[in-house]
């Protein structure tokens, strides 16, 4: 059976020694080399091939950020994640690297006890992010089970999914209500997503926007601060208290759950330590829920590309509500996890390729009310899909 061929590339031998002892005790991946330096590892992508690159940021001679320029040069589509460590400067120089190009990051076990336990976190963090970002060599999964049945909220009738519009790829119509906030959920590849989305919503949209990008705590201020650098609108980590007005963006903090709740006559973040869920927190699913118990089907959800299916059960409870969900396609998906999940339950009003995604939410936000069900969102064949996508490769997109 095929292996995944990674190459280790830290210029500490005891970090090299760890992540090659953790990726080897894994049936499905290989180490087919190691580097100590950026420079050596241009040379050894060239002579091994490898699927894919785990990248240090510090290093000597070349560094990290210098070395993802480099690999974007020649190999486009060679999946690389960052190995940082979980500081400001580490949170920095990642957010620069996958402005970069980088796939993905994982932050470097710190004051974990134990070898044992270090070992331990390199592996629940690593190994999942490498055969997410290496799916196609692995033997296909199984297919995705169909919507097990919602439950509905107090008071908010269930709705049925509409009929599949084509093979995997299924849409509903979306409410013809009025929009008063949008949700969106990422992960795997979701910072260059939002940097590409983002700074196209006009200053004067009309309602809050929340985000829950899967991020430890550091990582998403440095996100927030680069969005507005970048956008037309404001966007702040979400704190206790944030009031939901219209032309703000809240981005729930690493570590920290965003919760939406009711206080007098305003809507305002709660940010909470609850228990994570599907293995993450802040989790996209815990504040699509708490979105809808405060705006009803007055909620567009917005799922990007991402790993593992956080986002779906939000997303069903947004669409039974009667709600509107978009979800990015997976041809400029960097891992079609989280928003293919949503396209194949049958909740989706448009499965669209992220360069028309900024457009789709403001035609929703703005349309007209509609005193019936609008008819659903397009869904573009693939042909249109990937034509209208910049990525330089089908799938992802590196900036």
């Amino acid at each position: 059976m095929r292996r995944i061929r990674v190459l280790v590339v830290d210029d500490a031998v005891v970090v090299r020694r760890l992540v090659t002892d953790v990726l080897s005790g894994d049936p499905d991946i290989e180490v087919v080399g190691i580097a100590a330096n950026g420079r050596i590892a241009l040379q050894k992508i060239a002579q091994l091939a490898p699927d894919l690159v785990t990248l240090d940021i510090e290093m000597p001679e070349m560094d990290g950020l210098t070395t993802i320029t480099e690999i974007r040069k020649t190999w486009t589509r060679l999946p690389v994640i960052m190995f940082s460590t979980l500081t400001e400067r580490g949170a920095q120089a990642t957010m620069e690297a996958l402005a970069r190009g980088a796939s993905d990051y994982v932050t470097k076990p710190a004051n974990v006890g134990s070898v044992t336990m270090a070992q331990q976190r390199v592996r629940e963090e690593l190994i999942p992010r490498i055969k997410s970002l290496c799916a196609s060599v692995l033997p296909a999964a199984a297919p995705v089970p169909p919507r097990a049945p919602a439950t509905s909220l107090p008071g908010v009738p269930h709705v049925r999914p509409a009929g599949a519009a084509a093979p995997g790829l299924s849409t509903s119509a979306s409410s013809g209500g009025p929009i008063s906030i949008v949700a969106i959920g990422s992960s795997t590849g979701g910072p260059n997503a939002l940097l590409e989305l983002i700074p196209k919503l006009p200053a004067n949209f009309p309602v809050p926007i929340v985000i829950t990008q899967h991020m430890p705590p550091m990582f998403t201020k440095f996100l927030a601060d680069r969005l507005t650098a970048m956008s037309q609108m404001p966007v702040h980590e979400a704190a206790d208290g944030s009031v939901m007005t219209p032309g703000t963006i809240w981005v729930a903090p690493g570590d920290f759950h965003l919760v939406l709740k009711t206080v007098g006559r305003q809507i305002v973040a709660s940010i909470t330590k609850d228990p994570p869920e599907n293995s993450c927190r802040p989790a996209v699913d815990v504040m699509m829920r708490s979105v809808v118990a405060c705006y009803g089907p007055r909620v567009l959800s917005v799922i990007l590309t991402g790993m593992g299916q956080d986002g779906l059960r939000g997303s069903e409870a947004v669409h039974d509500a009667g709600g509107t969900v978009i979800a990015q396609d997976e041809a400029t998906s960097v891992v079609w996890g989280m928003p293919g999940f949503v396209a194949r339950s049958g909740i989706a009003s448009a499965v669209l390729p992220l360069p028309l995604i900024a457009q789709a939410i403001i035609d929703r936000v703005t349309r007209p009310v509609s005193t019936s069900r609008a008819a659903p969102l397009p869904v573009p064949p693939p042909a249109t899909r990937l034509a209208s996508s910049p990525a330089t490769s089908p799938g992802v997109s590196w900036q």
